[in-house]
């Protein structure tokens, strides 16, 4: 049995991993040629954001047909192919489902708008048109949730996009078929979910208004975390889950609370392995708005681990461990050095949260220091949340420049842009025109440099994997920060009954000195890793550096 507290994911989104037929677009075959360096790299589980078919809107997380493979990534026999040799290297699949909604293009869909008795018209929410919108709640890609129907001259909900229509989980039969689906692929042999905004499923029925007050009362408070979530987790995990052996479940938490996440992966509850939450990585949002920029707050972000360190690790609840995926930005562009200290901040950021108690995921590129895009025109950009970003901001009064360099920072085509294989044209992705434009600054990151270099963002991800594996205290250990106080450093330690874990980063350009005391105690171990030749040297720290040093009592 896989033990998903030690082990670590590597996250695949296919469209720009690996494209092995020249079309320009990532595939499933791309991905079994590229199965030797995951391997090589000491990752337990392989995770694939979706490739259902689909018409794209929102790459892949607009699902049309659960059941089978959208031809531009392959076949069902290309997947079982996956399996198999995934399987072989002693790898596992994690597949990502999105179960809050479908496309419009779903049949379901399809045969729920067509009439008021139609058999699937309770697949999802529908409310009649009454001269208004139903309510004001405000879709995460901007503009109202509701989009009339003039069919049946009714709205359906969309929390996101207007072709993705929210699927109704208060209907009995609809839940039946979401969990028939899910067998169909456990049976297939994949071994775990990634279940997309997961925490959205429960809304209230009484579709309440919201104060639109601030950029959060925006209708959120009534579908997070709803009243019968839990019930519908619970009912999941029986019908699905618990049917199989070592099956491992993630769920997507959008503006969630710490206690709701205790209990979605408290074993007793039994619902998930784990969950990722977002607040981390909203410290750089003004006023807590997406598209208003700052610095990391590095003070809030330094509270929010404690916290749920802490918090977590008491209720026995588990969390994913993640700075970067398809829909975030680059860490080291975000909060590193992009020139002079790329390879330095790379390591730290990733020493930083390996070294916490939770489950690792790794988003291709990571592993070799992967940049923003760095894109300067509109037309660069695919994604719909951007491209809806802008046209919001235009209207708002913002300049093209202003809006641009918020995209640049922003946008989810930051992670999008093809994995940098090699020094060859389109960096080894594929022969064809990619799909999206290459990032700007492609030349000299890329996988073939970094495994020729004994010193490099790879290896040192290769690294920290394997210490996941060796030591228990990175598991186990009881999470206290040392320098509360300080924007510049982030040093903790990790503590059971005979050991003691520093974990000592430099957040910084700058040279600091650092407190004499920590520099003694963590002295009297054992560097485990380090991105310096000679740490803490002479009771300071070079810009980005860190350590991790294990003493025994």
């Amino acid at each position: 049995m896989t033990d998903y507290k030690k082990m670590s994911v590597y996250q695949i989104y296919p469209k720009s991993f690996q494209d092995s037929n020249g079309d320009g677009i990532g595939d499933i075959n791309g991905i079994i040629n590229r199965l030797p360096y995951i391997a090589d790299l000491g990752v337990e589980y392989i995770w694939l954001t979706p490739i259902y078919i689909s018409p794209g809107n929102d790459n892949g997380y607009d699902i049309a047909d659960y059941y089978n493979i959208d031809p531009v990534y392959g076949t069902t026999d290309d997947f079982k192919n996956l399996l198999h040799e995934t399987h072989k290297r002693g790898l596992k699949v994690m597949m990502d489902i999105v179960v809050n909604h479908t496309s419009t293009e779903h049949i379901w869909f399809k045969e729920s708008s067509k009439s008021e008795d139609n058999p699937y018209r309770n697949f999802y929410i529908w409310k009649k048109n009454e001269g208004k919108l139903p309510n004001n709640w405000v879709s995460k890609f901007g503009g109202p949730v509701w989009t009339l129907d003039e069919r049946t001259d009714s709205y359906y909900l969309h929390l996101y996009d207007v072709t993705q229509a929210d699927l109704n989980w208060e209907y009995e039969p609809m839940r039946q078929e979401i969990y028939k689906m899910m067998r169909h692929w456990l049976d297939l042999g994949i071994d775990g979910f990634r279940l997309d905004v997961i925490n959205l499923l429960s809304k209230d029925q009484n579709f309440p208004d919201d104060t639109l007050n601030t950029f959060t009362d925006d209708g959120r408070k009534y579908y997070t975390d709803g009243p019968k979530i839990h019930d519908y987790l619970k009912e999941m995990n029986k019908e699905v889950f618990s049917r199989y052996n070592n099956v491992i479940t993630v769920g997507e938490m959008s503006s969630t609370s710490l206690e709701a996440c205790i209990e979605y992966t408290k074993p007793e509850s039994k619902e998930l392995s784990m969950i990722f939450s977002f607040h981390h990585l909203k410290t750089d949002y003004k006023n807590k708005d997406k598209w208003e920029l700052q610095k990391p707050d590095i003070m809030e972000l330094k509270e929010y681990f404690t916290k749920w360190q802490n918090g977590m690790e008491k209720e026995s609840g588990w969390s994913a461990l993640f700075w970067c995926n398809h829909d975030q930005p680059r860490i080291v562009s975000r909060m590193g050095n992009e020139t002079e200290y790329r390879y330095e901040s790379a390591a730290m950021l990733a020493t930083l949260l390996h070294m916490m108690q939770g489950t690792p995921y790794i988003y291709q590129g990571e592993e070799i220091g992967m940049l923003n895009a760095h894109f300067d025109k509109i037309t660069d950009y695919e994604d719909v949340e951007s491209l809806n970003a802008y046209k919001n901001m235009i209207n708002a009064g913002k300049s093209e420049e202003e809006a641009l360099k918020i995209l640049r920072e922003r946008s989810r085509d930051n992670s999008r842009t093809p994995v940098q294989w090699d020094n060859t044209e389109n960096s080894g992705f594929s022969t064809g025109k990619p799909w999206i434009k290459m990032g700007k600054m492609a030349d000299g990151i890329n996988v073939e440099e970094d495994l020729k270099n004994e010193k490099s963002v790879f290896s040192y991800y290769k690294k920290l994997i394997n210490m996941r594996k060796e030591y228990d205290i990175i598991r186990d250990g009881n999470f206290t920060i040392l320098d509360a106080d300080s924007e510049d450093t982030f040093i903790y330690t990790r503590e059971t009954e005979r050991e003691v874990l520093y974990v000592i980063c430099n957040l910084t350009d700058k040279t600091l000195e650092i407190d004499k005391e920590i520099t003694d105690s963590a002295a009297g171990g054992k560097c485990l890793i380090t991105n310096t030749d000679i740490p803490c040297e002479k009771g300071t720290l070079k810009p980005y550096e860190t350590s991790v040093w294990l003493l025994k009592k």
